[in-house]
């Protein structure tokens, strides 16, 4: 059985977007744009992040246009693109409790660990 072409983009789309969100780093600056809108330097000093490695997973948040910028003088403050991604947040953290964390444990996925 093979997967209908426009569903498989859909489904390599979703995947993309679930893979930008795949990272420990970029998940933390997502948490505290959900609060608030932020500078770099207002993430490294919260998040305790060089501003090499905030800088570089704010780039990437930008390419996926989960992020965006508002410049005022010479600062950029960033926000999140789509309100959304909250309750992606709130969502995936039920599953979480729900599944009593276990993907923790998985071979593929635990941990660090990534395929």
């Amino acid at each position: 059985m093979t997967i209908q072409t426009t569903e498989h983009t859909q489904l390599t789309t979703l995947a993309s977007l679930l893979h930008s969100l795949s990272d420990s780093t970029r998940l933390a600056i997502i948490r505290k744009l959900t609060e608030n809108e932020a500078r770099v330097a207002d993430l490294v000093d919260e998040l305790g992040l060089a501003q090499s490695t905030v800088s570089a997973h704010i780039a990437c948040l930008k390419d996926c246009r989960l992020v965006e910028g508002r410049i005022e003088g010479r600062q950029t403050f960033y926000r999140l693109t789509s309100p959304d991604i909250t309750h992606l947040l709130h969502d995936a953290e039920k599953i979480l409790e729900q599944t009593d964390q276990a993907v923790a444990n998985c071979p593929i996925f635990g941990g660090d660990r990534e395929c």
